[in-house]
């Protein structure tokens, strides 16, 4: 099978490893991180940057925008008005009006509020923006969001920084079998292991921030996270053999001479 780029509302992209902004020890340890992981997409927080920051202080100094698109989230927002304001006012900094949508049911679990998403994600595709939003694992919410014009969905592997990997395989493979955008892993990822199974399913990205910048060595993690999504990618094309019950010789005598 022959791969193609990851493409998002007509744009493509070499790489489908998306990555974070946060919780780097610094930020040039984040821009390394950057360069290793080989992520050509990059969410910031919009309501946590720090406008009055210039030069090296400033967060968006350290993001090389030659190579990477910033993708500005609504990280930390509760209702659809903090939502949506934070998208307009991303717009004002001049940042991309592609938006990761986020709007939390609770500080706790930080799950997403689906039905806030969803009227979010009305208000701002109807205002143009072009849309990915973080959302719970099930698949009649995915659907929704893509009827709404969403241009990818992103359901959940596991709460926000668990570190968990994917707890329902089951039901990304249903958004799966029904979604005609890409879907995008986001949340939970833990480890190296993790990236790969979500390509593996057939996920068209996974996104990932605090499973890199917490690690011990973030730098070692961003390469590893980079090629854990080649290999599943790779694997997922080449198709797995059935799994089955039993045994079977992996070299058959069956058909030799003198047998």
């Amino acid at each position: 099978m022959q791969d193609k780029p990851l493409t998002i509302a007509g744009k493509s992209f070499g790489s489908r490893l998306f990555i974070g902004t946060g919780k780097y020890p610094s930020f040039e340890v984040m821009k390394r991180c950057h360069e290793a992981s080989g992520a050509e997409v990059a969410t910031v927080a919009v309501r946590r940057l720090d406008l009055a920051a210039k030069g090296e202080a400033s967060l968006m100094h350290w993001i090389d925008g030659s190579r990477i698109t910033v993708l500005p989230n609504t990280a930390g927002c509760y209702t659809v008005e903090d939502a949506v304001h934070t998208c307009r006012l991303a717009e004002e900094l001049g940042l991309c009006r592609w938006v990761k949508l986020e709007v939390l049911g609770d500080e706790k679990t930080l799950f997403p509020d689906v039905e806030k998403t969803l009227e979010a994600a009305r208000l701002l595709v109807k205002d143009g923006f072009t849309v990915l939003p973080y959302t719970s694992d099930d698949p009649i919410a995915a659907r929704k969001l893509e009827d709404a014009g969403c241009a990818a969905v992103m359901p959940l592997a596991a709460p926000i920084g668990s570190g968990l990997g994917i707890r329902n395989p089951y039901n990304l493979r249903i958004i799966l079998e029904s979604a005609k955008v890409p879907v995008i892993v986001d949340a939970g990822v833990g480890t190296a292991s993790d990236a790969s199974i979500a390509l593996e399913l057939g996920c068209d990205a996974v996104l990932m921030n605090t499973a890199i910048a917490k690690a011990k060595d973030p730098v070692r993690m961003a390469r590893a996270m980079r090629q854990a999504v080649e290999a599943g990618r790779d694997a997922f094309l080449a198709g797995r053999i059935p799994r089955k019950l039993y045994g079977s010789a992996s070299s058959p005598i069956d058909g030799l001479v003198g047998s």
